[in-house]
């Protein structure tokens, strides 16, 4: 067997190894999650938070109904690059009101 060791460029341990920024794809993909929410007429007025890690949205808050949970939910797995979805929202049962 023949294990090819790795060229400096492309050495994790090599002192001039600039390894990529995960945290810029991940501010990316939550302004464009938090963007399509924004402007979708489902979604647009509900308290819904937008957290990116490792190119997973984590989705929290809450919802009017269980069908704009799930409209949010596919919004995110339609942004380009999105690998996993967490959809934490909560629906808000009928007739209270959201504290302030």
């Amino acid at each position: 067997m023949v294990m090819p060791w790795p060229q400096p460029e492309n050495d994790p341990f090599h002192p001039a190894w600039d390894p990529p920024a995960p945290h810029d794809e991940d501010a990316r993909l939550a302004a464009v999650t938090a963007q399509r929410l924004s402007t979708d007429w489902t979604t647009r007025r509900q308290p819904i938070t937008v957290t990116v890690q490792n190119r997973v949205v984590i989705l929290a808050g809450t919802t009017a109904d269980l069908e704009t949970r799930q409209v949010a939910g596919e919004l995110a797995w339609d942004v380009p690059g999105v690998a996993d979805v967490c959809n934490t929202l909560r629906v808000m049962p009928r007739g209270r009101r959201q504290q302030r």
